[in-house]
Order: structure tokens, then sequence, then C-alpha cells
């Protein structure tokens, strides 16, 4: 394992063109489901402002109660090659060389990462936000690619149950 910094691994709040007023895939804030990997569902939209991203990002709810809730998907099911937008109230996350990027998911679900932010949370009560500042200078230990991979494998299937499990329970539902 290495000793890194997260901006050092992480690009934050990616920068991506995309034309206001074009039809994009958005993601809003109530479309991120609590403590659940996959986003279930977006509208297309004309984009008006708000963070962008691509697929294999992680969108990470800045604003409380949403951080507090578990609000942190990573970004899947955009069509190939295109970019989608979202609520400003997410920081984008996006791997970089060295670090998988469903392993960067996990790491910011875990309970110190989560920890961290939240305790750097400021402004008025209801309205506090995560300061960027301090998630870029978060430092963790980065294990090997391999070991990543293996953490992955593990974990990555019980994600899938879950989404599947979900999609179930709305079948039954209707």
């Amino acid at each position: 394992m290495t000793l890194v910094k997260f901006s050092d691994v992480v690009t934050i709040n990616p920068k991506e063109k995309l034309p206001r007023g074009s039809l994009a895939h958005k993601v809003a804030m109530e479309d991120i489901q609590p403590f659940t990997k996959f986003i279930p569902s977006y509208t297309i939209s004309k984009y008006n402002g708000g963070t962008k991203f691509r697929n294999n990002d992680t969108l990470f709810a800045r604003i409380t109660p949403s951080l507090e809730n578990g609000k942190t998907s990573l970004v899947t099911n955009l069509p190939k090659n295109s970019i989608g937008f979202g609520s400003t109230e997410f920081l984008v996350f996006r791997a970089m060389d060295g670090l998988l990027p469903a392993y960067l998911y996990y790491l910011v679900t875990t309970d110190t990462f989560r920890e961290m932010a939240i305790k750097s949370m400021t402004g008025t009560s209801g309205r506090q936000r995560v300061q960027t500042d301090v998630v870029a200078n978060y430092v963790f230990d980065l294990p090997s690619i391999e070991k990543q991979q293996t953490i992955v494998s593990k974990l990555n299937p019980l994600d899938h149950k879950i989404n599947l499990n979900g999609k179930i329970n709305d079948n039954l539902a209707v």
C-alpha cells in the first residue's frame, strides 16, 4: 500500500464541455438512492447548468442531509462517450491512472471517508456543504491495482444482487 493524497489520484469536478440548451442525460439528487451503487433512472433534459460527468465517475452528495443519508453512486448507465449532468450539490470524482473507478466508489462510501467529509461541512444549518479542499487533502492507503481488483471483485457482485433485488421488488409492487 502507498500513502496518497486524494487529489493526487482523483480529479474532483473534472472539466467537461456540454453546450447550454443541448439535450443530455440528467441525474437529479432524488434519482440517487441511499447507499446504492447504481443509479436507477435519469431523464433527458436541456442542459442549463450543473455538474457534468461521464461513465465511471462517482457522484457524491456534498450537501446536508443528502450526504448523511448516503447519496453516492457510480455512473454506469450513460450511452458510450456521452456526458451527463446533475445537481450542483454533487461532487464528481474521476479516478486517475492507478485507481479503479469502482474502487474509488467503495473508498468514498467508507465510514472513514464519509465522516471526514461530514466533519468538513460548513454553512448555515440545513444548508451545510462539504469543503472540497478538505476532501482533496484526504490522505489514505492506496492498494495495488491487483488488490483493488480483488476488493472490487468481492463487492461488485453484491451490488449487482442488490440492484437486481430492487428491480424485482419494483416489479412486485406494480
